[in-house]
């Protein structure tokens, strides 16, 4: 009877032999299918991640920072042993052992899973959870959990233990976007892994267990009980006596959340676009873009540029700036005062005459991070202010005269181009000086075709205006009159020319270094020589004299020298001031974003009090 009922049950089993003969097959053809990406995908491990990228400003302090996730990566020799024991004793206690997986542990995984007809028992080495980590997602199958166990013992293969203990602990989810130990510690206390407590390591090694049920920004009770076990666990192993245990456990802890730092975005916002310039100019992007008329090709260029900025993000940078935190709060807290409320805007530029650095921007009332910046973004037509650069030092440079050598200020034509002066007037001679204080537009022309339009491009081209181009040799530029336009940037840029004669591309950048502090960017500061001893005179002279007695008045400084150049364009539509005192060079634009008269708002001079708080 016993035999003919063991056999009765050996038939009923062949169904599910089959089964699972035919499953051991799938799952060796699914591992053979996967043997060669697995030997292509693990030979040189790279990680898509996002280190953070740090600004500081001119005393080295950091004053904003990009980052999606906050990571910050350490060497096994900079993490604490009592870390590493922690992780090794309560995750994979033969971790030096193995070959990457443990059999015995998958087995008690697979037959407790059997039992419970689930796949949550773990069974997971270190090595195993970092290939989950790096490669793989974290379904639980088995197809996936078999390609694991060949990724983890190729890994074992291609790095020693250290090293995967290192790459372990650095990519390990502490919740909160925060990756890695170092990260942990920095977000969650605010303290760099070596000057946490032993308590405060075990609090943090809680959490990558089950980031969600450990966060100890939601279930701060929860994530302090893994901690307690965690610190009997030691004890159990002899890392730690059960007394100090103990006392570590009674420990207080005390979170002190990381905030992202996010100050002056009107400043970070262009600190992060001259990035993409610097490294465009140092790696011969910008070459190649000014060397091929081809849309195509440049639009080949360009994606070669953004992805080399990723690669760059991805490993992290600290950007060093120029930035003076107390003057660029200065100037946006009372220009925007000034401005009041409503839809009238501005933007201004502040630059140190001895460094030609930036040390401050205002890119518009309400300006929030990588708005419409209308500083370095907002390309208006620049008016008279534009004369000096195009028609006065030109003048002076390649001319005998003076500023008490006489022009015309009549009527006068060039063709069909026929400007007027302001309000219609007309004037006989007058010195260059009277016409340049009172900005006669007609002088200016004249003075234009005197010097030639190419010769004055010939200077013009020479500073950094980005959106000037060919068409614009023509007379009107003699008026400011520009397809696009400038930016307050840029005509505050060029106006550097007039401290000394001296030109070289004012920055915010001084230089850019990996996190490991190697300088990877910084900018040429070799200066040009633009104008000539003499022309820096006579522009020096005729700045003043218009703050003093021209259209200037109301400009105001403590400095021993000011002078300045305003511009009004057509309509009213752009109020400009663009000049220098001893210590900074200025330039501040008024107006609407939607261009509209400000006839009215003349008689109140609010470019000149935005332009003298530029110059405090």
């Amino acid at each position: 009877m016993k035999k003919a009922f063991g056999f009765f049950i050996i038939l009923l089993s062949l169904p599910a032999l089959w089964w699972i003969s035919t499953n051991i097959r799938t799952e060796i053809n699914t591992a053979q299918a996967h043997e060669q990406q697995i030997s292509q995908a693990i030979h040189l491990p790279e990680v898509q991640t996002q280190l953070p990228v740090t600004l500081k400003d001119q005393d080295g302090q950091t004053f904003s920072e990009e980052y999606v996730e906050w990571r910050q990566p350490l060497t096994l020799q900079e993490i604490p042993q009592i870390a590493q024991e922690i992780f090794i004793t309560s995750e994979d206690a033969d971790f030096y052992e193995h070959i990457g997986f443990d059999l015995s542990a998958i087995i008690r995984a697979v037959v407790a899973n059997s039992n419970s007809n689930t796949t949550s028992q773990g069974g997971s080495t270190i090595t195993q959870q970092l290939v989950r980590m790096r490669y793989l997602s974290d379904e639980k199958t088995y197809e996936r959990k078999l390609t694991e166990l060949f990724y983890a013992y190729e890994l074992e293969k291609e790095f020693d233990k250290e090293t995967i203990l290192t790459m372990y602990l650095n990519e390990s989810y502490f919740s909160n976007q925060v990756y890695g130990i170092g990260g942990a510690a920095t977000y969650y206390f605010q303290k760099p892994l070596q000057e946490l407590s032993i308590a405060e390591i075990a609090f943090i090694a809680a959490i990558p267990n089950n980031p969600s049920l450990y966060n100890p920004l939601k279930n701060f009770d929860q994530t302090k009980a893994r901690q307690e076990r965690l610190l009997d666990t030691l004890a159990i192993n002899e890392a730690i006596t059960k007394e100090d245990a103990a006392t570590y456990k009674a420990a207080p802890i005390t979170l002190n959340i990381k905030d992202k730092i996010q100050s002056y975005p009107m400043y970070s916002t262009y600190v992060l676009q001259e990035l993409k310039w610097l490294v465009a100019e140092k790696e011969g992007y910008a070459d190649r873009l000014s060397n091929t008329d081809n849309e195509e090709e440049k639009k080949a260029i360009k994606a070669q540029l953004d992805k080399r900025l990723d690669t760059l993000f991805q490993n992290g940078l600290i950007i060093n700036t120029a930035l003076d935190p107390t003057k660029q709060l200065h100037d946006e807290e009372k220009i925007s005062a000034i401005l009041g409320i409503g839809e009238l805007q501005a933007a201004g530029a502040v630059i140190n005459n001895q460094s030609r650095e930036i040390v401050s921007l205002y890119a518009g009332k309400n300006y929030e991070k990588f708005d419409y910046h209308r500083a370095f973004q907002g390309t208006r037509q620049p008016g008279s202010a534009f004369k000096p650069l195009a028609v006065y030092a030109p003048f002076f440079e390649t001319t005998a005269h003076t500023p008490d050598s006489i022009v015309n200020g009549g009527r006068y034509c060039v063709g069909s181009f026929c400007p007027q002066n302001y309000g219609g007037y007309t004037y006989g001679d007058v010195s260059i000086r009277t016409a340049f204080r009172h900005s006669y537009n007609t002088s200016a022309l004249r003075l234009f075709q005197t010097v030639g339009v190419e010769t004055a491009f010939h200077y013009l081209d020479r500073f950094h205006f980005r959106s000037i181009v060919e068409k614009d040799h023509n007379f009107a530029a003699s008026l400011g009159g520009l397809t696009y336009g400038v930016t307050a940037l840029e005509l505050a840029d060029a106006y550097t020319s007039f401290i000394d004669g001296s030109y070289a591309l004012a920055h915010s950048i001084r230089k850019v270094t990996a996190l490991d502090g190697t300088e990877l960017y910084s900018w040429d500061t070799q200066r040009d020589q633009i104008w000539s001893p003499k022309t820096v005179k006579y522009m020096r002279e005729l700045l003043a004299d218009v703050v003093a007695n021209g259209t200037g008045q109301g400009v105001y400084s403590n400095s021993s020298y000011v002078g300045a150049k305003t511009g009004t364009t057509n309509d009213y539509r752009d109020y400009w001031l663009a000049g220098l005192n001893d210590e900074y060079t200025a330039a501040v634009w008024l107006g609407y974003d939607k261009p509209q008269t400000m006839q009215k708002l003349e008689e109140y001079k609010i470019h000149h009090q935005l332009f003298n708080v530029l110059l405090e």
